[in-house]
């Protein structure tokens, strides 16, 4: 007996906090999108800076396989909290860290925080996602880390004329990490009387043995690498499409960012619903061959409005297929493995933003062309297709039409 068994509500009080939580965690990251600027303010070395940007994210992707096996539903509650105050003393000591020595260990500890947290609420949430609706609870977590990106820039930006430097706002930051701790307090008794009504099985650490079932399982290895390669896609015009843009002298690659991140925010709130009504499979697949098309275009694109058009499309279909991949791979999992799946998501997108830029610059740096990424990228949209395509048919979905 599951909370998912007993409500077929989504948008809960617990759910919708929870949602809240991730999207302060996101905002004390988003909130670092100026921080090679930054390092150069506090004079860290040129050869250091790149380094140290790519710490915290390559610091998640090697601790988040230690972590995701001894998180559980019974632990996850306190592992968050001790995350958020642990946050807090990361995001106050970029007040006074101003040696490489002491960034390596700040960026390392800051990866590692993040990692706990998010990993530990996403193992809660997944408890609050009625099976049948799991297009749209996936949906709104995926907002919940977008708004941050979308909103914690500009907002910084306006603050900073006031302000030292960007380390006093990566301290301020950490008020959304008190509001999120008194959030998680007025969950605590919400939360453990739901765990007292769960089965066992499911409030325990998965076993060794069913952690190797798990990856024995056709549609779960099979959607997990899916969801890898979409990341590749993803880094590949998050990291390259700046370049990409100068070299084909067409467009803003702020206003096309702001168009793409606008469609993928608006797709998920509007669209929610629609992804729990229809064939996942077959909508994945459509969107998958949209993000292609984008892909091959970007590098040829001749006029501003294509320019703008295809940032659209591809903001609409990423926007799609990332929570309809989380979806299909909460329906693939049985109950007991649903949040480490999950949080196998999140592995898939740190080994992207961490390889994707390493692999990338290896090919530039070799004399590839940027449009030679994006076909490279184009050519792993396409063997997600093959990986959906694949499928087994006996994956379980509610309320797919005939």
């Amino acid at each position: 007996m599951t909370v998912k068994a007993e409500t077929k509500s989504l948008f809960t009080f617990e759910f919708l906090a929870l949602c809240l939580v991730i999207a302060a965690a996101f905002c004390n990251i988003s909130v670092f999108y100026s921080f090679y600027y930054y390092l150069g303010v506090i004079d860290i070395p040129v050869v250091w800076r790149g380094f140290l940007v790519g710490l915290e994210p390559m610091s998640a992707f090697g601790l988040r396989l230690f972590v995701l096996p001894w998180l559980h539903v019974r632990n996850a509650y306190v592992i968050s909290m001790a995350a958020l105050v642990l946050l807090i003393a990361v995001s106050c000591s970029y007040l006074f860290v101003t040696t490489v020595a002491g960034m390596i260990i700040l960026r390392i500890i800051h990866g590692a925080v993040f990692v706990l947290l998010t990993s530990a609420v996403i193992f809660l949430m997944v408890n609050f996602i009625p099976p049948e609706k799991s297009g749209q609870g996936f949906s709104a977590l995926a907002v919940a880390s977008m708004i941050p990106y979308a909103v914690i820039p500009p907002v910084t930006e306006a603050l900073l004329p006031y302000l030292r430097n960007e380390a006093d706002i990566y301290a301020g930051i950490s008020v959304l990490s008190v509001a999120a701790i008194l959030l998680m307090a007025v969950l605590q008794k919400r939360i453990s009387n739901v765990l007292r009504g769960m089965d066992t099985v499911l409030m325990r650490r998965p076993s060794v043995h069913e952690l190797r079932n798990n990856f024995k399982q056709g549609p779960v290895v099979i959607l997990l690498t899916s969801v890898l390669f979409i990341y590749f896609v993803h880094a590949t015009l998050f990291y390259f499409v700046k370049n990409l843009s100068l070299q084909t002298d067409v467009g803003n690659v702020g206003v096309f960012f702001t168009v793409n991140m606008g469609m993928m925010i608006v797709v998920r709130l509007l669209g929610a619903a629609l992804f729990d009504r229809v064939n996942k499979q077959r909508l994945l697949i459509i969107v998958l061959a949209l993000i292609i098309v984008c892909l091959i275009a970007l590098p040829g694109v001749s006029t501003i409005p294509l320019y703008y058009l295809l940032a659209a499309i591809y903001g609409g279909s990423i926007g799609v297929a990332l929570p309809i991949l989380n979806a299909l791979i909460f329906s693939a999992s049985s109950p007991a493995l649903r949040g480490f799946n999950t949080n196998m998501t999140l592995f898939a997108m740190d080994a992207g933003y961490f390889l994707t830029p390493y692999l990338g610059g290896i090919l530039i740096s070799s004399g590839t062309g940027f449009d030679t990424l994006f076909y490279i990228a184009a050519g792993c949209a396409v063997i997600c297709i093959l990986l959906i395509t694949a499928l087994p048919f006996w994956i379980k979905e509610e309320k797919i039409p005939e």
